[in-house]
């Protein structure tokens, strides 16, 4: 897997995300931290946008509800480097209708090792560390490499395939005129 170097800017792209259960914790959280967070452009899914953006001075750009794929809005904008944080308070006791598409968002926000906060106090470790308003750099998953990479391997089980369908071909044939 090739890697590449992104910046990350010290105004910080920040999805918001909760579940049913945790729209009220995060936006407890949100309101506690406003005015730490007010440097920030924020995203969110559904009625988890819609509320913050209510409820606080933030503005918070909002996409369609995570079960009607929010959570793979974000996915795409995160595999584009177009979000730098994501804290996602989801709900381990409650079974998701789109549980598959929770295990993706998670799975390819570490895919491309981005910051991730799924509680309270994992979202405040972000807040406190000095990274969170000074530029960096972070190694990402360098997609562009991957797919190049996977097109040429795929290259050769492509030949593979077709020398062993003549050879099966005409393995038929002999057997066919032999008898």
């Amino acid at each position: 897997m090739q890697v590449k170097k992104i910046k990350v800017n010290r105004k910080k792209n920040i999805a918001l995300v909760a579940h049913d259960h945790k729209k009220k914790e995060l936006l407890d959280w949100v309101k506690r931290h406003e005015e730490k967070l007010s440097n920030h452009n924020f995203i969110g899914t559904g009625t988890t946008a819609a509320l913050i953006s209510n409820e606080t001075s933030l503005d918070v750009k909002r996409l369609v509800s995570g079960p009607l794929g929010g959570d793979q809005q974000l996915g795409a904008k995160i595999s584009d480097s177009k979000i730098d944080i994501l804290i996602f308070f989801w709900d381990p006791l409650e079974a998701q209708p789109h549980d598959p598409d929770v295990k993706a968002l998670l799975r390819i926000s570490t895919l491309y090792n981005i910051s991730m906060a799924t509680s309270p106090t994992t979202a405040d470790y972000i807040l406190s560390s000095p990274m969170f308003n000074e530029e960096y750099e972070v190694e990402i998953l360098d997609n562009e490499y991957s797919v190049e990479d996977r097109i040429s391997k795929n290259k050769w089980w492509i030949i593979l395939y077709k020398i062993l369908a003549q050879l099966l071909k005409y393995c038929k044939l002999k057997i066919y005129f032999a008898n």
